[in-house]
């Protein structure tokens, strides 16, 4: 499985950014989904998981009730939604496949990673 994220961008403290992971196969669809972020010195970390079906969500919780992850099945993705943004959530933002059903937090969790993408937060 290929994964594309995409939607990353600069933008200032309290704005919004949306970023988005699509998928190569439509198999991504039957499996568990996450974004992890690393920021410069700093160990990748979970940010938000998603289930197969969409319905069971996870955040960490320095996100929680900021950010919203998403599935868009037709479009064979996965969305996360930050509003609220903070200058310490600046990173590069990777989005994750698991082979599990349920969702994962620890990164060895996930076998597909995509290529990252940067979020910038200026204060």
């Amino acid at each position: 499985v290929q994964l594309q994220a995409s939607g990353g961008g600069l933008v200032q403290a309290g704005g919004s950014l949306r970023i988005s992971c699509t998928a190569s196969q439509r198999t991504f669809n039957t499996h568990a989904a996450g974004w992890f972020r690393q920021a410069p010195g700093m160990q990748r970390e979970f940010v938000a998981g998603v289930d197969w079906s969409g319905t069971i969500t996870d955040y960490a919780e320095s996100v929680k009730g900021r950010f919203t992850i998403s599935r868009d099945i037709p479009e064979n993705s996965v969305v996360l939604e930050m509003n609220n943004l903070k200058p310490e959530d600046t990173a590069v933002y990777y989005c994750a496949a698991s082979l599990e059903i349920v969702v994962v937090r620890n990164e060895y969790g996930y076998s597909y990673w995509g290529q990252g993408t940067q979020v910038t937060v200026s204060s």
